[in-house]
């Protein structure tokens, strides 16, 4: 048999945990670097030249610099990951916030268009009121609710206006 066959023989299970768990450690290594260099970038607080003499340092001695960066500067970048985490929460907040409330009209835009039926004869003056005065208020009475284009009668059927015309 060749050489190649009895590799698998003489690399033994230890041997295996070894290496994954040295590479597992190379691999958090690289992780723990870039994001210390990502936070030299980040902080607001450091000037131009203390950001370069901490990049510098963290380049040219990468254990040293980083742990020191870690044990100097290592609870103010908790701070900055957690008020960056924030900040993309109420941005991504803010957003569907927006564009949940797309589909919504306000106010002004049912006014008018309340009006333009009033104008066009397709409601009562009466209904107009009651209307406007449901949309000022910004909720129908409790067990009944009108819409811009019709009423609901006590049974809860639609009942539209007629069109005069």
């Amino acid at each position: 048999m060749s050489a190649d066959m009895y590799l698998a023989y003489d690399y033994p299970l230890l041997g295996a945990f070894w290496t994954m768990l040295w590479f597992f450690l190379w691999i958090m290594w690289f992780v723990l670097l870039f994001r210390v260099v990502l936070d030299i970038f980040r902080d607001d607080s450091l000037n131009g030249w203390a950001k370069t003499g901490w990049l510098v340092f963290c380049i040219v001695l990468p254990f040293l610099g980083v742990f020191v960066y870690v044990i100097a500067r290592g609870k103010s970048m908790g701070r900055r990951e957690v008020a960056q985490a924030r900040a993309q929460q109420n941005a991504v907040d803010a957003y569907i916030r927006e564009t949940a409330g797309g589909g919504r009209t306000s106010s002004v835009d049912e006014l008018a268009r309340l009006s333009d039926l009033r104008s066009r004869g397709d409601i009562t003056d009466e209904e107009f009121a009651r209307a406007k005065d449901m949309v000022l208020v910004g909720a129908a009475p409790a067990g009944r609710a009108t819409s811009v284009t019709g009423t609901q009668n006590a049974s809860g059927t639609s009942a539209t206006p007629t069109s005069r015309g």
